[in-house]
Parts: structure tokens; sequence; C-alpha cells
């Protein structure tokens, strides 16, 4: 027997914690922006997905109104770094709602480095950062999808395996942190190669079997 449950019924902070718990893991956006003043931000955001490869698109969810999204509305650049398992306690602690014009980096001591395409800076010791433009915003209740265009990908060499010629980042070498329900993280756990197979090759093989 389930538990059934009518969305209508619920409180919204019930529905969160539901949602929260059971889309999961969820990785992470460890997001860099920065204010028209020149302040730098940096939070995590879990709400993270690729929209689009062609134009390439990634997309972050502001829920409520967050101090990277305003910051993106006044600039139109953000920076998304990959939020890898050794810097899971200044993840965290960027995850803090300091005063807007205080900045995340200096607060929690987080090294910087220069972008080369957008203002916002990058996490230094972060293996991967896409750098990006603003595609467009969606309010959605409550929330704010930010969706940008990636116009720049830096990737330390340190975590690559271009043993095919093509550059993949080796998620055992990344080590991404995912968040789960309530104060919840999750880290890399058993990764499976599984080809998926095309369907000539699956009535090839079922045809075989019949014989």
């Amino acid at each position: 027997m389930r538990t059934e449950l009518d969305v209508a019924d619920l409180d919204p902070d019930v529905t969160y914690r539901l949602l929260t718990a059971s889309v999961v893991p969820r990785p992470i956006a460890w997001v860099s922006t920065r204010s028209g003043t020149g302040v730098d931000n940096l939070a995590p955001h879990s709400f993270f997905t690729i929209s689009c490869v062609r134009p390439p698109i990634v997309q972050f969810t502001s829920v409520g109104r967050k101090d990277s999204l305003a910051n993106v509305e006044e600039t139109g650049e953000f920076v998304v770094c990959l939020a890898p398992e050794s810097l899971t306690r200044l993840i965290n602690e960027s995850a803090t709602d300091f005063p807007r014009e205080e900045s995340e980096f200096d607060a929690v001591g987080i090294d910087r480095e220069p972008s080369l395409t957008v203002a916002p800076s990058r996490v230094a010791d972060s293996p991967v950062a896409l750098e990006c433009v603003l595609e467009r915003t969606i309010e959605l209740g409550d929330s704010t999808v930010v969706m940008g265009r990636v116009q720049h990908i830096a990737i330390d060499p340190s975590v690559v395996d271009d043993s095919d010629g093509l550059p993949h980042p080796r998620i055992d070498l990344m080590r991404p942190m995912s968040r789960l329900g309530r104060d919840e993280w999750g880290s890399l756990g058993d990764v499976r190669d599984i080809p998926r197979e095309p369907y000539e090759n699956r009535l090839r093989r079922q045809a075989q079997q019949a014989q």
C-alpha cells in the first residue's frame, strides 16, 4: 500500500521536503556572479541541469529572490563551477545567507581566478567552470529559472581522459557532490558503464535467439 497525497492539500513546505528528498541525487551548480557594484557572489544551487547542447545552455533555479538571481539580472553573466567533494565544507558555508554587499569568496576563504569571457570570477580549485551569458529567465511561482548560454568551458587537465581523441572529464577524478533531502549530501558511489543498445542490434539479437 502506498501513501497517497494530494498536493493541493499539502503545506508547501511538506511538498518541498517530499520533492527534494525524492528527486535525488541532484547535481550542484556552484554559481558565481558579480553585482552591478562589483561584489562577487558565490552560492550553491541544486535545482540544476543541462537545457540544450545546440546551442549549449544550462539552467539553475533560484528559489525566491537570491543574490545570484539579482546579480544575473543586473549583469547578464554567471559562472557555474563544479562542486567537488574536496570543497564540501566551503560549498556548504557559501550557502549561508550573507548580505549582498559581502562576498562569499572573502567571507568563507575561497580562492578566485579570473574568467576569460565574463566578469564573475571562477572558483580556482573547481575542476570545471562553465562561463555563461544570460539566455532568459522564466518565473514559476515563487522561483525563477535562469538559463545561461555556455560560451566558454575551463577544465583542469588532471581530470580529463582524451585517450579516444575527445576530451572526457572523468567523474571518478572530479568527485562531484550532490544534494539529497534535508541536510543530506551524496558523494560518488559505484559507477557503471552500461552501453545503450541500438534498436537494430536488439532485433538481430532477438532473431538469433529465436533460431
